[in-house]
């Protein structure tokens, strides 16, 4: 059974490290939360290390500078894992080949900046879809637009048997009060078309490799029961801890809000009800990071 919490303070002792994911945890898009700004900071105050899982379709740096932008303090967090690296590394060894289409949003083109951790990368092509090889997807062109205005277009790679790596395996996120599309919808509408997709965020292994790879980097590698995982996304953050054998504390004020009628804790037959639901459990669950 899940355990409501009141802060993360309260079980966070027996844990070295977190890997906590970023939208709807940390922040909403637009401004970081204070109250998981004071959770984070005391938890590295207490020698605690804080590695940013993400499942945005963009390298670290991309990142990091979008998070100081936003207004987050950088003595919140250790290091950053995302999504994007995780794929970018499987674009540059080949995984869809050399010509590839891709799919996202102009600020999406840093993807495609050199990675130089890969020995011997491969020199990516970016081509229109009739001559592409593979397909790169970091999201709709328009993550407001309706999905299926992207049908023809899957239809016709589908059809050219065109493998689709996916970028953010996240089905949507909250930018503020605006729910967007993500590449994972994308691709899981690819795949019920019968085209093959490739993922590499959570809940998928690349990046938990990834983040323990960077946990590694800090010189500090706790076993796996010292590591707690924190996400707002049932199907990605928590599934993904379950499959790693981490414990997990879920965010339920993010995107399942509305179904745990989170205001602020969650309620606890709405919170058991989607536990039995999706058949995912979490260790922890609290309505805001804090």
């Amino acid at each position: 059974m899940t355990q409501i919490i009141e802060s993360l303070a309260e079980i966070s002792a027996p844990y070295d490290a977190l890997f906590c994911d970023l939208w709807g945890c940390v922040h909403d898009g637009h401004a970081p939360f204070p109250a998981a700004i004071a959770a984070l900071r005391a938890f590295r105050a207490k020698g605690g290390v804080v590695v940013l899982v993400t499942n945005a379709p963009r390298h670290r740096g991309a990142v990091a500078e979008h998070l100081a932008e936003i207004g987050l303090p950088e003595d919140t967090w250790d290091t950053i894992a995302t999504s994007g690296d995780a794929a970018r590394a499987a674009m540059f060894t080949g995984a869809v080949g050399k010509k590839v289409w891709f799919m996202g949003e102009a600020r999406d083109a840093d993807f495609f900046d050199p990675m130089q951790i890969i020995d011997d990368p491969l020199r990516i092509e970016q081509v229109s879809l009739d001559k592409a090889k593979g397909i790169v997807c970091a999201g709709p062109f328009d993550p407001l637009a309706p999905l299926e205005d992207l049908r023809p277009q899957l239809l016709y790679a589908k059809q050219k048997g065109l493998k689709l790596l996916c970028a953010n395996p996240d089905i949507v996120v909250d930018r503020g009060e605006v729910r967007e599309w993500c590449a994972g919808a994308v691709a899981a509408l690819y795949t019920e078309m019968g085209g093959e997709s490739l993922y590499f965020g959570k809940p998928h292994p690349p990046i938990y490799d990834l983040a323990r790879r960077r946990l590694s980097a800090l010189g500090k590698l706790p076993s796996d029961r010292r590591i707690l995982a924190i996400g707002d996304g049932i199907a990605t953050d928590i599934k993904g801890a379950l499959g790693e054998d981490l414990e997990s504390l879920f965010i339920t004020g993010g995107l399942a809000r509305a179904e745990t009628k989170t205001a602020p804790q969650p309620d606890a037959t709405a919170l058991a009800a989607l536990v039995e639901r999706e058949m995912i459990t979490p260790t922890y669950a609290m309505g805001y990071l804090g």
